[in-house]
């Protein structure tokens, strides 16, 4: 059962089978997880996230549309549930760390803890020199090229999970190319 398609541990579960929703929630657990934490940039609250998209992919399976994807489906439910995290997520200005004089604690204590370029180069690690010129890129842009190659997404089943038109995507990902290129050159300088 573990080979089965998505569709049939739907309606396998559905004829009252728990293992087939197991089955299908293992199978998406991980690329969710890393899908929501590539969004969010924070462990501890993808962990949260993820479990909130399973809850309401659990909840809302009978709503499911057997003719499209289920994993376009379950990817749209991770992309609206950090989109509403973020919504609801309270920021604290810079001024709510100063004291009576003015001093900000916080800015005098921040280190910038970025490799210097030399260093960088003579790490030669090209995956961690990627990943980190991907974390620089706007969110829009870094999810379209996580998901097409971390997830292996065509375009199509990328515009469908982000509720955006083919041609966007598209657009997305070739100018995120660009500017990931940019990133990549301004590091090497």
């Amino acid at each position: 059962m573990e080979n089965c398609p998505d569709e049939q541990l739907i309606a396998t579960y559905f004829k009252g089978d728990e293992q087939a929703l197991e089955i299908l929630i293992r199978r998406y657990l991980k690329p969710i997880y890393s899908f929501v934490y590539r969004y969010m940039g924070n462990a501890s609250e993808a962990e949260d996230i993820t479990q909130e998209v399973f809850v309401k992919m659990w909840r809302h399976l009978k709503k499911f549309d057997k003719k499209k994807s289920f994993k376009t489906w379950i990817f749209s439910i991770a992309k609206n549930a950090s989109i509403d995290f973020l919504r609801k997520k309270k920021t604290l200005p810079f001024s709510e760390f100063e004291n009576e004089k003015g001093d900000n604690f916080l800015i005098d204590s921040l280190v910038d803890f970025a490799p210097l370029p030399n260093e960088l180069f003579q790490q030669n690690n090209l995956a961690v020199l990627l990943s980190s010129a991907i974390e620089k890129l706007s969110p829009k842009y870094r999810m379209v090229l996580f998901l097409r190659y971390n997830d292996h997404f065509t375009f199509r089943e990328i515009a469908d999970s982000l509720g955006e038109p083919l041609e966007t995507i598209k657009s997305r990902y070739r100018r995120g190319l660009v500017l990931l290129r940019k990133i990549l050159i301004e590091d090497f300088r």
